[in-house]
């Protein structure tokens, strides 16, 4: 009887003191959350200033005046997006039908490369993430399409005007000024069709990567009604077209917001949607980081351009030669030297289990990024000291807060539900992203 009432006694003493660690830890996460949530007010006035839309609330995402963003265009875009049918520009004969917009910018690598450089046509295979991904040994590099710069995300566009990391798409807002830019017989003259960035992008990459939309087929195919019901307004003999093709992908990716990640949800009311070390990472991104300074706004990206001293892409994988032009960033596009080696602020979500960061590909991981960011030694040697950015300065972060940023940037702004922005099967049931016959065995497409 002694020891059942010596065992009772320690089980109470045992169900107090968890009890007091459990209220001890939810304290300190209510008052972390509470410091956090007073900062972010400090910074913006209000912490509904960082809240992203809904993906169907098309009035409060981000529009082109231009092209207003309906339900029809949405569905629309999002079908073209992953369409290999209409990958009918192949350079060679095999590549036809293999490759799609999604080829580079896909769900599986948070809407971006799953390798350092991202291929269109002339890629073969996929594996989980797009990580398997290699070059067609049939291809001379030349018939590639490829990029000489890292294939960026296209999550949080709608929070920007322009496009790519030299901004060179866009006919409004930033790039006001930069009309002289516009080559005639390149992809930057579609900026003379007065859209934003989004919008010159999407109608310009048709080209750019080879695919087309070819009106009789669309007229003969069940996309027909897609496009009738998207665009309306336009005129039969112009409706199924490169252009509007390209205005419903653009509408399609302008609703690509992870706004079911953590701290989306900590910032509508859940204070249980970060823990504790993931706060005290917010902490940092908005504190002694200074994160916040170029990663602003809703997708935590910018219209700012900065240089950081980065590599460009190199190594015995890349499979193009990369220019003077584009090693200069926002410079080799506006042709401005104060420009040079700036690279527009990229968005920071969905970015845990990618391999590669930075515009050339040269950092493995967040936290590698974030480390050299803190140290701020340039490692690109080709970039001079006096362009360097006056925001690239060390910011004495201990490893404690190096780990707590990286857990914050990698766990809270990560959305795990992004398969709702990709559709089941397409109107050609054909395999997507890639239709390549190692990719269709990746993919479960045989």
């Amino acid at each position: 009887m002694k020891n059942l009432r010596l065992k009772s006694i320690a089980v109470l003493v045992s169900l107090s003191l968890t009890s007091c660690f459990s209220d001890k830890d939810d304290y300190e996460n209510v008052s972390n959350g509470l410091e956090l949530e007073n900062r972010i007010i400090e910074l913006y006035g209000s912490t509904s200033v960082l809240i992203q839309p809904l993906e169907t609330d098309y009035n409060a995402i981000p529009n082109d005046i231009n092209n207003p963003i309906t339900e029809d265009k949405v569905e629309l875009g999002k079908l073209l997006y992953h369409e290999t049918m209409i990958a009918t520009n192949a350079n060679m004969e095999e590549g036809m039908y293999t490759y799609s917009c999604a080829s580079c910018h896909h769900v599986d690598a948070g809407f971006q490369s799953g390798i350092r450089q991202g291929i269109g046509e002339g890629g073969l295979g996929f594996g989980i993430y797009g990580e398997s991904r290699i070059k067609n040994q049939n291809y001379a590099e030349a018939d590639l399409d490829v990029q000489p710069i890292r294939s960026p995300s296209v999550l949080n566009v709608a929070f920007q005007d322009v496009m790519l990391w030299n901004g060179q798409f866009g006919g409004v807002g930033s790039n006001e000024g930069t009309q002289s830019s516009w080559t005639v017989g390149t992809p930057k003259e579609v900026n003379n069709l007065g859209f934003e960035g989004i919008e010159t992008q999407a109608i310009a990459g048709l080209d750019v990567h080879r695919l087309v939309i070819d009106s009789e087929e669309i007229i003969n195919s069940s996309y027909k009604e897609l496009f009738d019901n998207a665009f309306p307004e336009i005129a039969v003999e112009e409706r199924y077209t490169k252009i509007t093709a390209g205005l419903a992908i653009a509408a399609y990716e302008r609703v690509l917001l992870p706004n079911q990640s953590p701290f989306q949800k900590w910032l509508k009311g859940d204070t249980n949607a970060m823990n504790n070390e993931e706060i005290e990472g917010a902490k940092v991104f908005f504190n002694k980081g200074q994160c916040y300074t170029c990663h602003s706004g809703p997708g935590f990206n910018g219209m700012d351009f900065h240089a950081l001293g980065m590599k460009d892409l190199e190594g015995p994988e890349v499979t193009t030669v990369v220019d003077d032009a584009t090693k200069k960033g926002r410079g080799g596009f506006t042709g401005n030297p104060d420009d040079d080696y700036k690279f527009k602020t990229p968005q920071l979500y969905n970015l845990k289990g990618l391999q590669f960061f930075g515009h050339g590909g040269s950092f493995s991981s967040v936290k590698e990024i974030i480390e050299y960011k803190n140290e701020a030694i340039a490692e690109n040697t080709e970039v001079p000291a006096n362009k360097l950015s006056p925001f690239f300065e060390p910011l004495n972060l201990t490893e404690t807060e190096i780990d707590q940023l990286t857990l914050f940037i990698e766990n809270s702004l990560y959305d795990d539900n992004l398969m709702r922005y990709v559709p089941e099967s397409l109107p050609s049931g054909n395999c997507f992203p890639n239709a390549d016959y190692m990719s269709s065995s990746d993919l479960g497409c045989n």
